[in-house]
């Protein structure tokens, strides 16, 4: 029996455009053509579906007939939702939008300048600001094409929902899902939808870097590739959350809101669920991998990219249905601050156990301390972060303790400061310590005093050269520290001239109980001299060698000696000359003049060895005033 009136002329309709029994309809699709044809068709549906919800008033034949057609029919309008996905399906331009995003105005976290790394003397950055205007300023640039698809956007804070779809095609996708939600057909909707909508979705992973990497394979990288994965990743992340994932969400909301319960919420979760897990899994692998300090900054980069992004997390995926994307994300920002934490304590440990004893040639800085203040300079750059997360003080010796392998450490004086700020006075006490165990390794006690030196005071022009170090560090213990590098300056000459500055004094030369000059004892006069040049070229000599690599540092260190060493040696000379140029050969034991002397003392700390009575010609000429200056004031 056939359908009758209506329902005849509907299942007319619906057979003509079966693809499996025309090559017509096989090779042609409905929303393509007319959009009389299209109206026709969803009319004859709707009657089919009518006669379906009425099926008792139907014959077994009838009702039979009914569900061929609507069969029929949905496989039809499967095809055509399908089609109409594919022809409509383009990956966003990611290069534009993320540039758009990039532009924005950026909330630092953090100092505008970071450093790749801190063997670098240099702090610029670290690379990319991490965080996005929440202020909604920037939007996406005018006249930005996808290829022949309609694109226009919007922000809502820092979400910038773009038109996936041209409202018409969007118009058809839901009359199309409307009649097979009512038909009882939901469940294939959502698999094409989800299915069409995840390849796009994977195009633009592809597009912006986002490689599908298991937690082992990110486990395995060696550390540069990863360092470099880690920026395509915070830069992907503000895409995918903010423009993809947020667009594709009302792409659903477009298409299947208020059509069954929480159908547009199903749709999304179908589309975005496997891409949001593999964007989130290349954090927590790297949350949870092995823990070491040159890590940490690429960590903090990626806590607060991901802390940056959480409230937009929440917005997009606050559906309960979504719920595991949000736990997931949240549990990673906590894995991350762990990290963050455990690997500033690795760090302490490292800077205490360094092991190494080959002393540095000449007593100059050595490379840990260089690679530990421009370390702590970056947890500066990072001192917003890392001061919420760091939250207890560092665990130091103790002055009652036995323990000789910690040095003694009392917060006491440092009471009020932020705990981050006594993790970095810790990390310079265990670094003050590890170098005055490293100076012991020098032969020469006043070699051991210069490396200190050196040292300390390079940690305290670090210190000076940031404001915020300087500002965390605090005026009180670089006090300390610049009386430390001070006292080691002192017991350095103290080591070097006392004996040179003995041999011109006058006890000893006297033959008589007085100390008129005429009771001098010419032999021991003659001895004296030949012993001062003795000493005095053993020091020019070896002290040449050694360096002071700050010039004003060394310039200092030469005016104090010669503050010291020319009043005495011309006090001296004065007192002496006419016995020993009275006798022969007085060249022989008066081998420096008082110009000779400073010439030679301006030899001193340049690292290199140094004809004697001569200078560098690149020596600063002011220096010659500073020193005549100095010693006319003494």
């Amino acid at each position: 029996m056939e359908l009758l009136g209506n329902d005849g002329a509907a299942e007319q309709i619906i057979l003509r455009w079966d693809a499996t029994a025309s090559e017509d309809a096989r090779v042609r699709m409905i929303f393509d053509g007319d959009r009389q044809e299209v109206n026709r068709y969803l009319e004859a549906v709707d009657q089919i579906q009518r006669s379906m919800d009425s099926t008792t008033l139907l014959d077994d034949d009838q009702s039979t007939k009914v569900n061929n057609a609507i069969q029929i029919a949905m496989a039809r309008l499967e095809d055509e939702f399908r089609n109409i996905l594919i022809t409509n399906s383009t990956p966003i331009e990611t290069e534009s939008v993320a540039e758009a995003i990039s532009s924005t105005r950026l909330t630092t976290r953090t100092n505008s300048s970071r450093s790749e790394s801190p063997e670098n003397d240099d702090c610029s950055n670290r690379g990319e600001d991490d965080a996005v205007s929440r202020d909604g300023s920037s939007s996406i640039p005018e006249g930005t094409e996808r290829s022949a698809t309609f694109v226009s956007c919007r922000s809502m804070t820092s979400i910038r929902e773009q038109d996936l779809i041209p409202s018409e095609s969007i118009a058809d996708l839901r009359c199309i899902a409307e009649r097979m939600f009512t038909a009882g057909y939901s469940r294939e909707c959502v698999q094409v939808y989800g299915s069409v909508r995840k390849s796009v979705v994977d195009g633009s992973f592809k597009k912006l870097g986002v490689e599908k990497l298991s937690i082992g394979d990110i486990q395995r990288l060696e550390w540069d590739a990863l360092n470099t994965k880690i920026g395509r990743w915070i830069r992907a992340a503000k895409v995918c959350v903010r423009v993809l994932f947020a667009s594709e969400k009302k792409l659903c909301k477009q298409i299947f809101e208020d059509l069954g319960t929480a159908a547009d919420d199903a749709c999304f979760m179908e589309t975005v669920k496997g891409p949001a897990i593999q964007l989130f899994n290349f954090v927590e692998a790297i949350s949870i991998s092995r823990r070491s300090p040159e890590k940490l900054f690429k960590i903090l980069d990626l806590h607060d990219s991901l802390l940056d992004l959480l409230p937009d997390i929440d917005d997009v995926f606050d559906s309960k249905a979504a719920e595991s994307i949000k736990t997931q994300a949240t549990e990673i920002l906590s894995r991350l601050a762990e990290a963050a934490r455990g690997m500033l304590s690795e760090f302490e440990g490292a800077v205490l156990r360094e092991p190494s004893r080959v002393p540095v040639p000449g007593g100059t800085i050595h490379p840990l301390t260089r690679y530990v203040m421009n370390y702590i300079s970056l947890i500066s750059d990072y001192k917003q972060t890392l001061g919420e997360l760091i939250v207890s003080k560092p665990t130091t010796g103790s002055r009652y303790s036995d323990d000789s392998t910690t040095p003694d450490m009392d917060f006491t004086e440092h009471e009020g400061q932020p705990p981050l700020a006594l993790h970095l006075i810790w990390i310079i006490a265990i670094l003050q310590f590890n170098l005055e165990g490293k100076s012991k390794h020098y032969k020469d006690n006043s070699l051991a005093h210069l490396f200190i030196m050196n040292n300390v005071h390079y940690i305290v022009q670090k210190i000076k050269g940031s404001s915020e170090l300087r500002e965390m560090i605090g005026d009180q213990y670089l006090r300390t520290l610049t009386r430390i590098f001070r006292q080691a300056a002192t017991n350095h000459q103290r080591a070097t001239w006392v004996g040179v500055l003995r041999c011109l004094r006058d006890e000893g030369l006297h033959t008589t109980k007085t100390f008129s000059s005429a009771g001098v004892s010419k032999s021991s006069l003659r001895e004296r001299f030949k012993s001062f040049n003795a000493i005095f070229d053993e020091v020019h000599r070896t002290q040449s060698l050694w360096l002071i690599p700050d010039e004003q540092l060394r310039e200092e260190l030469r005016i104090s000696i010669l503050e010291t060493l020319i009043p005495a040696y011309r006090s001296f000379l004065g007192r002496f000359r006419n016995h020993i140029e009275s006798g022969r050969h007085p060249e022989n034991y008066i081998k420096y003049s008082v110009e000779d002397l400073e010439t030679a003392v301006l030899d001193l700390f340049e690292g290199y060895a140094a004809s004697q009575h001569s200078r560098r010609r690149s020596q600063p000429q002011h220096l010659h005033k500073v020193i005549t200056l100095a010693l006319v004031a003494g």
